[in-house]
Parts: structure tokens; sequence; C-alpha cells
């Protein structure tokens, strides 16, 4: 499917109540993301503190937007009101309004560690490997698990290409996003395992290894690619037209 055929190609301009749902709840998440917590800054040293905490609040609000974005792509290019599709649109919401506030706080640690402490530490006792391993196994498995809702919507959508009508394009886009997002998930996986094996004399290059697995998203175009190719030949038919 051509980036410019986009638009045309979604089956509905209109919201159904469950896109609605979805969409309200993941913009209460970014609610939860607000740059100051606890009161309005009432000075500028403290408006500058708090301005110090937009890098997490961007990280986690780019992770929230992500995730919310390729949810709107598959409802309006496939839209399935499927009662899987729809538990899986839940656990979404779910996942997202569990992850999002302690997910701020741990990358905001994670800013913390590679700034050496000029931006602000929000958890005090974030000191040494182990609190750091536990940080990127959650955020690992926050987006291995939110990625598996993702691409398990996706797979309804490829097994349901005959029922939706699908021409090759739309399907064999169903089966690279699939492909891309189980990437997603197998990444995310890696980094937790890799976290697993920190130890608290692990050194600052072992340390920083669950988070430079993630540099391994740069191929995701590749494993798209293969995605989309694979189900071209598994559905090659064209609209005519």
């Amino acid at each position: 499917m051509k980036a410019g055929d986009d638009e045309a190609a979604w089956r509905g301009h209109g919201v159904t109540r469950l896109e609605a749902f979805v969409d309200a709840a993941f913009a209460f998440a970014v609610t939860l993301l607000v740059i100051s917590v606890d009161r309005i800054p009432d000075s500028i040293g403290a408006l500058l503190q708090a301005l110090k905490n937009v890098p997490a609040f961007a990280a986690s609000f780019a992770m929230v937007a992500m995730f919310w974005y390729a949810h709107v792509r598959w409802s309006r290019r496939y839209r399935l009101g499927t009662v899987p599709a729809t538990l899986l649109s839940l656990l979404l919401v779910f996942l997202v309004l569990v992850y999002v506030y302690p997910l701020r706080l741990l990358l905001g640690t994670f800013f913390a560690w590679i700034t050496n402490g000029w931006l602000p530490m929000p958890l005090n006792d974030a000191n040494g490997a182990r609190p750091l391993a536990f940080m990127f196994t959650f955020y690992g498995l926050a987006f291995a698990s939110m990625s598996a809702c993702i691409g398990g919507l996706y797979a309804l959508a490829w097994r349901a290409r005959a029922r939706l009508g699908l021409d090759g394009d739309a399907a064999a886009n169903a089966a690279g996003e699939f492909a891309s997002h189980a990437y997603f998930v197998l990444v995310g996986l890696l980094s937790v395992a890799i976290a697993g094996l920190l130890t608290e004399d692990s050194r600052s290059w072992q340390v920083a290894m669950p988070g430079s697995v993630y540099f391994l998203l740069s191929f995701t175009g590749f494993v798209h690619v293969w995605g989309q190719r694979f189900g071209t030949r598994r559905w090659p038919e064209r609209v005519e037209g």
C-alpha cells in the first residue's frame, strides 16, 4: 500500500465507540505525564527544575503516541469488530494505564543516569546496577506487551483478509505490520533477558547493554518489507480499477 493511498484505503472515516474509548484512555494516560506533578512552580528555580523533566516526559509521550497511532492505523484500515479484536484493544488500554506513570519515573531515572545527575532523579533509591536492571526489565516488558497487542490485532486482520475483502496491498500491509511488531516483542524480551543477567558487580558497559539492544529497532524497516513480501506471496489478489 502506497503511503499516499493510506487515507483512501481506510475502511471508514467515522469513529466507533471502541475507538472513541481507546482514544479517551490514551488521552487520559497523557495527562498522567504532566511535567510538574506535585504543584505548579512558584519560582524561576522551581520552573527550571520542572523543565528538566521534559526529556522523560517527551520519551514517555512518544511511546504512548506511537502505540496510539498504531491502533488508529489498524482501526481505520481493517476495523474488525470481533471479540478477540475488542479484547486486545481493551488489553492495550489496560497496559497503557498501568505502565504510563511508572514508565515516566523509570525513564526519568534513565535520563538522570546518562546525564550523571544533571537531570533530576525521580527515584531516590535507584543507585547501582540492580535498580537499573529493574528499570530495563520494566520498560522491556511494557514495550513487548503493548507491541504484542498491536501485533495481535494485525494478525487478526491478516487471518480475516478474505472476510474483509482485502486486496493484495492491504493484506501485505497487515503481514508487514505484524512482522514489525513481532520484532518489537523480540527486541523488548531480549533487553529483559540481558537485564536479568546484570549483577551489582556489572561494569558500566554491561549495564548499558539492555538499553543498547533497542538500536536493533533500526532494522524494523527490513523486517516490515520481509513481512510484506510474505503477505504478497500468500495473498497476491489486487482490486480491479
